[in-house]
């Protein structure tokens, strides 16, 4: 159910969200890595929405579906790479942010695979899904109805 429209925002709102969505996609980052962010982070914040976007999206550039539907149980199967799963559990760590975990472990793996310009890079990237997750989240558009390439 829609709460507040993206038509009804306050000015400058959307376009500063946006802003930061278009760094991202002009990192250099590869494409593929940039979209497991945004499906992985969306599954773990339960936006129906961003899930219902970026699955779409993915598929449409060609990815593998079984990937993408197994990303929540990534660790138990072989389809992503080390360097994607490096990503992933980088990803997973940012986005639940938990206290009681010491991350570096983590880092350490994410920068056998990434410089730290590539690490800062991918963290703009999760912060950047996570953020679209919570508005979104909160503003509720219609899921289902998104079609691929429709907010590029």
């Amino acid at each position: 159910m829609e709460r507040i429209g993206f038509n009804e925002l306050p000015q400058g709102l959307y376009p500063a969200m946006k802003g930061m969505q278009d760094f991202v996609d002009h990192s250099g980052l590869p494409h593929s890595i940039i979209s497991l962010i945004k499906l992985r982070a969306s599954y773990i914040n339960s936006c129906a929405y961003c899930i219902d976007m970026h699955y779409k999206d993915a598929i449409a550039e060609g990815e593998n579906p079984q990937r993408l539907y197994s990303l929540p149980a990534w660790r138990e199967t072989p389809y992503y790479t080390p360097e994607e799963q490096a990503v992933l559990a980088f990803t997973e760590e940012l986005t639940y942010l938990r206290a009681d975990v010491n991350a570096d472990h983590i880092h350490d793996e994410l920068k056998k695979f990434y410089s730290k310009d590539e690490i800062a890079k991918l963290t703009m990237t999760v912060i950047a899904i996570n953020g679209w997750n919570r508005f979104v989240r909160s503003f509720g558009p219609t899921v289902g109805g998104y079609k691929p390439g429709a907010h590029k």
